[in-house]
């Protein structure tokens, strides 16, 4: 998963990112048990803009933040960025709705996550 044939982290690793800084943000900062927890996230909807290839081994830098907070979903936007720069390289968007790990159906999110989150409100 490193370059592609063309050189680039490939476009479907963007995604991977988005994936990885929202669940470490989500279980450092908000005490989401991904293997025991009751409520789990689910991503309903991503979508990535590229604007500037990123290469591996490159230090990729990340902002998140939370562009709506409901009851039970959340509309992150993230920011990639090559180490040290202010322009992004991608930008893109991420729905997560948590549902209840039994029977996966829709729940309030954990109050820990949603203290988490409005820290992210923009």
């Amino acid at each position: 998963m490193d370059n592609d044939v063309y050189g680039h982290v490939n476009n479907v690793v963007y995604y991977s990112y988005f994936d990885t800084v929202i669940n470490e943000y989500l279980i450092r900062e908000g005490g989401l048990d991904i293997h025991a927890g009751e409520a789990i996230g689910y991503c309903v909807e991503s979508q990535c803009r590229y604007l500037a290839p990123l290469g591996f081994p490159e230090v990729i830098e990340a902002g998140l933040r939370v562009a709506h907070l409901g009851r039970s979903s959340v509309r992150y936007e993230i920011g990639l960025f090559r180490q040290g720069t202010e322009a992004p390289a991608a930008v893109g968007s991420f729905v997560h709705v948590f549902v209840a790990r039994e029977g996966e159906r829709p729940t309030a999110m954990p109050a820990g996550i949603r203290a988490c989150l409005e820290r992210l409100k923009r």
